[in-house]
């Protein structure tokens, strides 16, 4: 659990990487309830390249600050990452963010379906480009979140 909480951290300081260069604008809005970005992880970057670049034509832009990660693109918009694994790929490995409308609620909600919250989730983007949660379903298949809107700052008081 420790190595899926540790690679899904790593994808998670990717995926702020590849939003926080200083010319991108804010990721397309696709609609709650919609994939909105998703994470590859590889124990091979090279290889993998060459593989979806060649299946689905994507182009791929370098992740400021490590060579262990780029920035998938397609039709010119970024739409993911991928990131080499620590270890051996395992199910667990890759994470698709869905959009959604309220990042603190949805993850409460998460919690009341039987979900857990991944420690340090969610957290605002840089730049006001929105929010991120990451949280295991029931059965630990991680799923991120991804909200236009950065997290609301707590009134004085409220806990």
């Amino acid at each position: 659990m420790r190595a899926m909480v540790l690679a899904m951290t790593m994808m998670a300081v990717a995926l702020v990487q590849a939003q926080s260069k200083p010319s991108k604008s804010m990721p397309a809005d696709v609609g709650s309830g919609r994939v909105a970005w998703f994470d590859i992880t590889t124990t091979d970057l090279a290889k993998s390249k060459e593989f979806y670049g060649k299946l689905f034509d994507w182009k791929f832009n370098p992740v400021q600050g490590t060579s262990q990660a780029v920035e998938i693109v397609s039709g010119g918009m970024a739409i993911g990452t991928i990131r080499v694994a620590e270890g051996q790929i395992s199910p667990a490995n890759g994470v698709v963010y869905v959009q959604v409308l309220d990042i603190q609620e949805s993850c409460k909600k998460a919690k009341e379906l039987g979900g857990t919250l991944v420690p340090g989730f969610p957290f605002d983007l840089p730049n006001g480009t929105g929010a991120i949660g990451l949280v295991s379903d029931p059965a630990g298949h991680p799923v991120g979140m991804y909200s236009r809107t950065p997290i609301a700052p707590q009134k004085p008081g409220s806990n």
